[in-house]
């Protein structure tokens, strides 16, 4: 199976322990399959995601969302998923025609 196009995108959690607090970063990798788009802990049969749409906030980042049949999923990344959208919709194209 091979990898169409890769996105960056993270998860940001803070824990609080005695009396700290600390804030963790978790970075992650977002895989786009002809078959499905895969993350850390979901994947998503390309059937069943309708669209991916971006909106920017503040400099270089902002949300990904994944439009899916089991519903809207976001995703915080921090550079401009262009690419990453690009190949999901040729793909999503060549289903269409079929």
């Amino acid at each position: 199976m091979n990898c169409i196009a890769i996105q960056h995108y993270y998860k940001v959690e803070r824990e609080i322990t005695n009396s700290e607090q600390k804030t963790v970063v978790d970075e992650r990798l977002m895989y786009l399959y002809k078959e499905k788009i895969v993350t850390k802990y979901r994947e998503f049969p390309i059937a069943e995601v309708f669209d991916l749409s971006y909106k920017p906030i503040g400099g270089t980042g902002g949300i990904l969302y994944l439009h899916t049949l089991q519903g809207v999923f976001s995703y915080m990344i921090s550079a401009d998923p262009a690419f990453f959208i690009a190949a999901y919709k040729g793909l999503a194209d060549s289903f269409s025609k079929e």
